[in-house]
């Protein structure tokens, strides 16, 4: 049997099970280069803001790969669809976009 100790004290509260789970979730959303990349390049435009074909264009990348891959973001809420005119505009979603920054970093 071994004994137990107490924890040490650390400063801040305990990450709650439904934080937990959210954070998981968008760690496994991101958990892909391109979709880091994607991130980075829509953080990094001058509104925070890109359509398919920018992206396509900036990452080198096939408007079809950048499409599934935005799906992916898209269908989990870490990126927003915004259409405008004939154009479809990405962005984070304002929710989530904190924690995407921060991953980032």
């Amino acid at each position: 049997m071994h004994a137990t100790r107490p924890l040490p004290e650390h400063n801040g509260p305990t990450l709650g099970r439904s934080a937990a789970e959210e954070l998981s979730r968008t760690l496994r959303v991101v958990a892909d280069p391109t979709r880091l990349q994607l991130l980075s390049a829509i953080l990094g435009s001058t509104d925070a803001r890109a359509t398919v074909g920018q992206l396509a264009e900036v990452l080198g990348l096939t408007q079809p790969t950048v499409t599934h891959h935005v799906r992916i973001l898209v269908d989990d809420g870490v990126l927003v669809r915004e259409p405008e005119g004939k154009f479809v505009w990405l962005s984070l979603d304002p929710h989530r976009r904190d924690a995407i920054e921060d991953l980032l970093r």
